[in-house]
């Protein structure tokens, strides 16, 4: 939704005007086979966007599980139940959405490398470890990422 570019109001709500109505009014547009009367421009600009935001999603997930990765293996010490949860749900949500989607596949090495230089930040951080500490390239695989096993005191 980056470029706002409006339509006539005799084609019906502009899309700067109520972005709700105007998604409405092209899906029954589309379904309806009126196609003289989209806003081409701005549909086609949503579709890339949906695909983006897919893209960010899965970023989002693996930066999650790598954050996880990396405070295991450099506070073992400070392991928690709650780490191992929040690893297995987002690996359910890195599954389905390579799983909705399989073009990201072809995107997993650039998604895992963009989500590792946001979860190498965040761990240090979390930490109070120096960045220096922790690797500057990804040292974990898509397997590890999806299949490593975590195991943490029993008393934790």
């Amino acid at each position: 939704m980056t470029a706002v570019k409006t339509r006539p109001a005799a084609a019906g709500t502009a899309y700067a005007d109520d972005f709700y109505t105007w998604t409405q009014e092209q899906g029954a547009r589309l379904r309806s086979g009126d196609f003289s009367a989209l806003d081409y421009e701005n549909l086609a600009e949503e579709i890339e966007s949906l695909g983006r935001s897919q893209f960010a999603s899965l970023v989002s997930a693996l930066r999650v599980v790598l954050l996880h990765m990396l405070k295991f293996d450099y506070q073992p010490g400070k392991r928690t139940r709650s780490w191992m949860i929040s690893i297995a749900t987002h690996r359910i949500h890195i599954a389905e959405e390579l799983s909705e989607s399989p073009g990201l596949k072809s995107r997993l090495a650039e998604a895992i490398s963009k989500a590792y230089r946001v979860a190498r930040l965040d761990a240090a951080k979390e930490t109070r470890l120096a960045v220096s500490r922790f690797p500057e390239a990804c040292p974990y695989t898509y397997q590890d990422v999806m299949d490593r096993h975590f195991a943490i005191d029993p008393e934790t």
